[in-house]
């Protein structure tokens, strides 16, 4: 039987995972789910949206009310469907269980099981809304619900939540010190034991793009980006997050934890950035957009997880399916739609089937949606770019190993350990990236610190993966 050398065998390692992801990306994946508002007059049909989600990897759709035609739109295609009572509900779903029963009767029996309902959230952002009435009726409503799922038989199989603002922390930075706000404190604990015993998750909205109109420094656009980046380390247990997801994802983890609640899970039920704002907004632009929601998938994709819930990606949903060209308030309120009307892309993600490709595009503002993208390529190799300072390149390594690309071969006994420089590591490790997710040129650019060049930085033993297909 014939040998393989260990270069021989560090590229069809490589192979084997490139065709492995290439697979499992052409495939819907539970945990992408997009949002899909209707504060619009110019959405096309239902089943013209059903015919489009076929077509992409989002495996989850999350409306607020319970529309029935896009329910029925939706049967028989496996997508998960998120259907939710609204705050006007509440009072009359917690006084009157025959309410909760008709709601149910009315909501989900049709449908179920051809369209895959899976979860209820009744009401949004209740408890930041300081509406002392609603926020007391809000568990009761929540409990008559669960009991006309358990009525008929679909308890555990339909989950009930609710949906939270990130307001209801008083602290997230540094993550690990996350703690719930005092004056919810009380009413959350009733909602989370009820949540912990019937299995539902802890929804939650966060919004790196609101953080980053808070504090508007060039690092903390590449943080909220998932673009390289120094890092930030917490305080609390020395772990070094290296985005904002992460971070308000964990805090929203210890804030539970903290409670005695370490087996609820968490939702994000809301994440995303606007394409497009007014003259006096930070932040919006299609680059920014692409950016953090291409950037996004392909960290759910690497299955990486969070550092304090590693292994798993959190079940994401991003917002927004659409425009909502009726929504009140500024220009970015209503230019978050990852697809127009018409059904084309409005900035591309990676997210159809017939074309899977994350993306790390530049930071170049435009707000021009209509920009068109660079062509893919298929030749050449990333490598650093003369220059590039050692702290630049580490962070480029931490990026590019984060995001579920095999750097063994740069570990201790690898192919490609010698030599043992950071720059030498990085350059390997950053063009595994680029061609692991695409190879398009915003797959190699790493904050403007990395070039394609035609000349192969192999050396023996060293296979760098790339060249002319």
């Amino acid at each position: 039987m014939a040998t393989l050398s260990q270069s021989q065998l560090s590229l069809l390692l490589f192979l084997s995972f490139f065709f492995t992801t290439a697979f499992n990306f052409a495939e819907s994946q539970s945990f992408i789910g997009v949002n899909y508002g209707q504060i619009a007059d110019n959405l096309p049909p239902p089943a013209a949206t059903a015919s489009l989600l076929r077509s992409t990897a989002i495996g989850k759709v999350r409306l607020y009310g319970a529309d029935g035609a896009i329910i029925k739109a939706l049967a028989n295609t496996g997508i998960g469907i998120v259907i939710g009572a609204a705050n006007g509900d509440i009072p009359s779903l917690a006084s009157d269980p025959n309410a909760a029963t008709q709601w149910v009767n009315s909501n989900v029996l049709p449908y179920y099981p051809a369209s895959n309902i899976t979860l209820i959230t009744v009401g949004n952002e209740v408890l930041t809304s300081m509406d002392q009435g609603l926020i007391s009726q809000l568990l009761p409503a929540m409990r008559n619900v669960q009991n006309a799922l358990n009525s008929v038989s679909l308890g555990g199989k339909v989950k009930v939540s609710t949906v939270h603002s990130m307001a209801v922390l008083t602290q997230s930075d540094p993550p690990s010190s996350g703690l719930f706000n005092p004056v919810f404190q009380d009413a959350l604990k009733g909602l989370l034991q009820f949540q912990k015993d019937n299995g539902s998750p802890f929804a939650i909205n966060p919004y790196p793009f609101f953080a980053y109109q808070s504090d508007s420094r060039p690092e903390t656009l590449a943080f909220c980006l998932f673009q390289p980046n120094a890092g930030r380390v917490d305080s609390g247990n020395g772990i070094k997050y290296l985005n904002m997801f992460d971070a308000q994802v964990d805090a929203v983890r210890s804030a539970l934890n903290s409670m005695g609640f370490k087996d609820v899970v968490i939702m994000v039920a809301e994440t995303g950035w606007p394409y497009r704002g007014d003259s006096n907004e930070v932040g919006p632009s299609v680059e920014n957009a692409r950016a953090y929601n291409g950037n996004l998938i392909a960290h759910l994709r690497s299955l990486v997880g969070t550092p304090l819930m590693p292994g798993k990606s959190v079940d994401t949903y991003i917002f927004a399916l659409y425009d909502e060209d009726l929504k009140p308030g500024p220009a970015s309120e209503r230019a978050f739609g990852l697809f127009k009307p018409d059904l084309t892309m409005t900035y591309d993600v990676g997210l159809s089937k017939t074309s899977q490709t994350p993306s790390t595009p530049s930071t170049t503002p435009s707000t021009n949606p209509s920009t068109p993208l660079p062509k893919p390529t298929a030749s050449g190799w990333c490598v650093p770019k003369n220059g590039v300072s050692d702290a630049q390149l580490q962070a480029n390594l931490d990026y590019a190993c984060s995001h579920g690309i095999d750097c063994g071969p740069i570990q201790p006994g690898g192919a490609c350990f010698d030599p043992n420089t950071v720059s030498s590591h990085a350059s390997y490790a950053m063009n595994l990236y680029y061609q692991t997710m695409g190879k398009n040129p915003w797959n190699c650019d790493f904050s403007q610190t990395a070039v394609l060049t035609s000349t192969n930085p192999s050396h023996n033993p060293c296979i760098y993966p790339g060249g002319s297909t």
